[in-house]
This record gives C-alpha cells, sequence and structure tokens, in this order.
C-alpha cells in the first residue's frame, strides 16, 4: 500500500511513537486475555486472535513485515477492541475462512 513505511512511522514524535507503541500492545494483551484465553468470542478462534496479536505486536515494533499494515485502521481497531466496540467491523478483523 501506497504511503505506509517504515520512515513515516520513525517520523513520528517520540512521544506519539511511545502512545501508538503502548495502544498496539495493549489491543495485542486484551486479544490474548479475552479471544484466545478466556474464549470470549466463539465466532474468533484462538488461533486468528493469537495472529492477530501477533500483528499488533509488529506494527507496535515498526517490523517491516507489517508495513502493508494501515496505521490507521490498526489504531482504530485497536481502540475497538479495548472498548470492545464491535471489532469484528474492521478491515483488518479476521474473517471465517
Amino acid at each position: 500500500m501506497e504511503g505506509h513505511s517504515t520512515d513515516a512511522r520513525s517520523e513520528r514524535a517520540p512521544a506519539e511513537h511511545h502512545s501508538y507503541y503502548s495502544l498496539m500492545l495493549q489491543a495485542a494483551r486484551v486479544l490474548r486475555l479475552r479471544y484466545v484465553e478466556c474464549s470470549y468470542d466463539i465466532g474468533l478462534s484462538p488461533d486468528a486472535a493469537a495472529e492477530l496479536a501477533n500483528v499488533f505486536e509488529g506494527v507496535s515494533k515498526g517490523d517491516p513485515a507489517f508495513d502493508q499494515i494501515d496505521p490507521n485502521e490498526a489504531i482504530a481497531l485497536a481502540h475497538r477492541l479495548i472498548d470492545d466496540d464491535h471489532p469484528e467491523l474492521s478491515r483488518m478483523w479476521p474473517r471465517n475462512r
């Protein structure tokens, strides 16, 4: 995807980067607790939840393997997860295969 590179992420101010990093890690924790450990939603498998948590962790670290992830979509999904506000509506949410 255009415009979503590690260069753009590395240009963030230190406080903004810390907030972004913290939000992504918190979303990963929520996923693991709610969907992997507690089986909160039977519509999302523990494996799919763990995989998405790994994506959030990779995005938070600026891992180049996740450069194709839209940071704005990741932020929106993180907020939806933390607020438990229909995260399944996100384009990043795993679909039934």
